[in-house]
């Protein structure tokens, strides 16, 4: 009876940890998109596009932990689950595409300079701090109740960083030392990582081996 109150417990601490995400992302990405677009920021654009990316992988991570908290086929819920990781590999492929692209155009000379964004700034440089400290909560958690879902997700928070640390050194370069390949440059740096992200995303993800308990 304690260890089933326990897991209850956890489970709903995994719940809160993507409800702030969920919050935190949609936030973030409308500021990020915007700024991005205002000021000609190729990696602040894809900063913000992949904070949406990250919403629906939160969702679904929410979804999966609320079913399994309420009793559930945990063999459906990761089919979904699945289903669900693939269609995010396929957008954040098309995002590094996008982002490879625009960055490789900008360096050659086309379309205008990005100019410099202090709200980018402010915003990656909170992200930066807000993000591994997100990360190594869902992780520590995941790790409790041993599930693949909230790890995997807790490794997409963590990306997350090191993507507010890119574009941040990025904006942060071009706006204190006025060189505005800084920022296309960063948008190159993202790709790995968003390509790295979207790989994962096909294959599936992380199955879940927690089982639902009645």
């Amino acid at each position: 009876m304690d260890s089933t109150v326990s897991r209850q417990q956890l489970l709903q601490q995994g719940i809160r940890y993507e409800y702030f995400s969920i919050g935190w992302n949609i936030i973030e990405g409308c500021i990020a998109v915007g700024a991005g677009v205002m000021a000609g920021s190729v990696a602040l654009t894809g900063f913000g596009i992949d904070s949406f990316i990250e919403t629906a992988s939160a969702v679904v991570v929410c979804w999966r932990l609320s079913h399994e908290r309420q009793g559930c086929d945990g063999a459906n819920v990761e089919q979904i689950e699945r289903r669900t990781a693939r269609i995010a590999g396929v957008l954040l492929l098309g995002l590094a595409v996008y982002v490879a692209v625009e960055s490789g155009r900008r360096l050659l000379g086309y379309g205008r300079p990005a100019e410099e964004s202090l709200v980018g700034i402010t915003l990656t440089a909170v992200s930066a701090v807000v993000m591994p400290l997100l990360g190594m909560a869902k992780l520590q958690t995941a790790k409790a109740l041993n599930s693949g879902a909230l790890r995997a997700d807790a490794y997409e928070t963590i990306t997350c960083a090191w993507l507010s640390l890119t574009t941040l050194a990025g904006l942060a370069l071009n706006a204190g030392l006025g060189w505005w390949w800084a920022d296309p440059a960063a948008g190159l740096v993202l790709v790995p990582l968003i390509v790295r992200e979207g790989i994962e995303g096909l294959r599936g993800g992380c199955t879940c081996h927690s089982q639902c308990e009645s």
